[in-house]
């Protein structure tokens, strides 16, 4: 016996991305500040589920972090929402038995940029090779800054590219900009002969040149130093800490603040600049450019024969399937809330 389709349930309720004192427009550029969407295709295995995760997090903080969603939501549906809460950018993930795929488009009409991810590492995996991993709590209150490397090529795939990534984030004024804000950065590195993108997440982090580990943390912390086992105090001044106390001293990695930083780097010194990677880390290559929203005509195909025509019938067997798997087993292990729709739980 057949049954009617209620139409509630194809509407979505979102709750808004950005906090109260967050602002919505860019004082650069005057334009509404880029917000994104992160979400899946279709069901994920649960390490790439955790990927979509960590890029969430890697968005932070324009971005909905506890999106919901549901085997009913269809890729209209995050559009639906999209223009009234401002979102301009969906980074969507795939798996197909082949292929891991990221795709990321601007919203509402495209275009639409397919990367095949050849190999990835998640935030947890750096964290566990890194023998002090930091990651403070205000570390993503704040959107991090992008470099692209080796993107200067006059291809048009790649400069759709770099206006994508450009624009992905909010732009900033290295003359109005607040250091405290520079916490994290995201570097893209294009290799030419592989048709390689590096894709790489770091952690900020000023270090004034010429002071001691010792005093520098007991600046920092403040709290009373162990002197039990030294003579004078002097001992706790004069003498080396564990490690290097000069590392990251050298001259090209050092830079004069305009302002201060902190309760140790002060304006007018020099302080040694260190990126530590947090991840996630991804191996990826650009294979598709679209015209539209995951539709329309194809600007670029790295499976393109002489003849203009598709020349790796997988590829397309692997994007027919993954649209297949739409609206059937897309959110299968999201259990929590309403089916009704997706929920984004934003946290205060």
């Amino acid at each position: 016996m057949g049954r009617f389709k209620n139409n509630k349930k194809s509407r979505v309720a979102v709750k808004p991305i950005a906090k109260k004192n967050q602002p919505n427009v860019d004082h650069v550029t005057g334009d509404k500040i880029p917000k994104s969407f992160v979400f899946s295709r279709m069901k994920l295995p649960g390490p790439v589920k955790q990927l979509q995760m960590d890029l969430r997090k890697l968005m932070l903080p324009y971005t909905a972090l506890s999106l919901k969603e549901k085997k009913r939501n269809t890729l209209r549906d995050f559009l639906n929402v999209s223009g009234p809460m401002g979102v301009t950018h969906f980074l969507m993930l795939s798996k197909t038995a082949s292929a891991l795929s990221l795709r990321v488009a601007r919203t509402p009409q495209g275009p639409t940029l397919t990367f095949k991810i050849h190999q990835y590492s998640l935030a947890s995996d750096i964290a566990q090779s890194q023998l002090r991993p930091r990651c403070p709590q205000d570390l993503f209150k704040s959107p991090p800054l992008i470099v692209l490397s080796g993107f200067g090529s006059q291809e048009l795939h790649l400069k759709l590219a770099t206006i994508m990534f450009q624009n992905i984030f909010p732009s900033i004024d290295i003359n109005t900009v607040k250091l405290s804000t520079c916490q994290r950065l995201v570097l893209l590195n294009y290799n030419k002969d592989t048709k390689m993108i590096d894709f790489r997440h770091y952690s900020i982090r000023l270090q004034p040149v010429g002071v001691s580990r010792r005093i520098r943390k007991f600046v920092q912390n403040h709290q009373v130093p162990d002197l039990r086992n030294l003579q004078d105090v002097s001992d706790f001044v004069t003498k080396a800490g564990y490690g290097s106390e000069s590392e990251g001293d050298e001259e090209a990695a050092t830079v004069t603040l305009s302002s201060d930083l902190g309760r140790v780097n002060k304006s007018s010194t020099k302080s040694a600049v260190k990126l530590q990677e947090i991840g996630p880390r991804m191996t990826m290559q650009l294979v598709k450019v679209e015209e539209g929203l995951c539709s329309g005509g194809i600007i670029f195909s790295e499976y393109e024969n002489v003849d203009g025509k598709k020349g790796d019938k997988k590829q397309d067997e692997d994007e027919e399937d993954e649209e297949d798997g739409d609206g059937e087993e897309e959110g299968g292990s999201e259990e929590e809330g309403s089916e009704d729709g997706m929920d984004e739980d934003h946290e205060d």
